[in-house]
């Protein structure tokens, strides 16, 4: 049932594999889909000439997902792994001319939507991962991430407070997944004494979702969905309260998950063909349901009655995609390893 021993055993097994499909994919310029705003007629540069740190991967934001796959598994799995390719890779991209060009990039006014929220969170979640690593690479790396990390809170501290509405789509657009990559990144920043993404994201937070009940979750997923939005939702206010209000909040949320229902959100989503971009989306909805799942049920306890509907879950949709993560087509291999890493760490 996903237990802490499994994961790291499957870890284990998996780690040289999803090092070697990372290290390769940030590198892999072509294919790619930029969604980059063209000034004008003369502008229409390559990948790498606007993005020289994240040019691989298909687009942006699986490129970051990319690297920070590889500096968690430098952390959790260094035995199974080629550290010393890895790190002679990200010193190359997290550099801090390269860096200093993304942050331009994410800065420029006339990009004030681009990669909001997903590329956003998935970067300072990357970023957090290097700064609370006691490790002379991570921290030179950090301290090039840091003008990036800055662009990006000013960032989400312009865009929360004009934003009325949560996006509840299960796809890059959703908030809460935003905020909860985001949130340990803002903690780890008001720890140093700024205090105010943190506060930004848990008030936006409390103010979406503290209030939600009785979620149709019946109607998941829709075909093109990698985030469940009721479980990333719940993901996300796992980290806003405690444990005993989190169970109030999670029996009005989703209030028959003891009986598993609605059965739906329960049973692996059908995946009919890997090479098709958006339907391969679903082996990322299986492996982040399962991480959603396992940290619902970290949370509540195994003295709390859905604990074994939660655990039986994760486990079930985590056997369906796993296996998918490397040796796949490209529509999946340049992505789905990190959700396989982030729920296996």
């Amino acid at each position: 049932m996903i237990q802490h021993h499994e994961r790291q055993d499957r870890l284990a097994g998996y780690a040289s594999d999803f090092a070697e499909v990372a290290l390769a994919n940030i590198v892999r310029e072509y294919p790619h889909v930029m969604l980059h705003t063209m000034s004008g007629p003369e502008d229409r540069p390559r990948p790498r000439d606007v993005n020289p740190a994240f040019y691989g991967s298909f687009d942006w934001h699986s490129c970051v997902e990319m690297h920070w796959l590889l500096i968690r598994l430098l952390r959790t799995a260094s035995e199974q792994v080629p550290g010393q390719r890895i790190r002679a890779a990200l010193d190359r991209h997290l550099a801090a001319e390269p860096l200093a060009a993304e942050a331009a990039y994410m800065g420029d006014p006339d990009r004030g939507i681009y990669q909001r929220p997903y590329g956003w969170g998935w970067t300072l979640w990357l970023i957090h991962e290097t700064a609370t690593w006691d490790d002379p690479d991570a921290r030179r790396w950090t301290t090039d991430l840091t003008p990036l990390a800055d662009v990006l809170t000013q960032n989400y501290l312009r865009w929360l407070p004009k934003a009325t509405y949560p996006v509840r789509y299960g796809v890059h657009s959703n908030t809460a997944f935003g905020l909860s990559r985001a949130l340990p990144y803002a903690r780890h920043r008001a720890r140093h004494g700024d205090g105010t993404l943190l506060t930004a994201i848990t008030e936006k937070a409390h103010h979406w979702y503290g209030g939600d009940r009785d979620y149709p979750a019946q109607w998941e997923p829709a075909g093109v969905d990698f985030l469940s939005p009721a479980l990333v939702e719940a993901e996300l206010m796992t980290h806003l309260l405690p444990r005993d209000r989190f169970a109030d909040w999670l029996d009005g949320f989703l209030p028959r998950i003891a009986d598993r229902q609605p059965a739906n959100l329960f049973t692996p989503a059908t995946v009919s063909d890997s090479t098709d971009g958006y339907i391969a989306h679903l082996h990322g909805l299986n492996l982040s349901r399962a991480w959603c799942w396992r940290r619902l049920a970290e949370t509540l306890g195994d003295a709390d009655p859905r604990t074994p509907a939660m655990l039986q879950a994760a486990q079930r949709h985590a056997d369906a995609a796993l296996t998918h993560a490397t040796g796949s087509h490209y529509a999946v291999e340049h992505w789905l390893a990190c959700y396989a890493v982030l729920l296996l760490t």
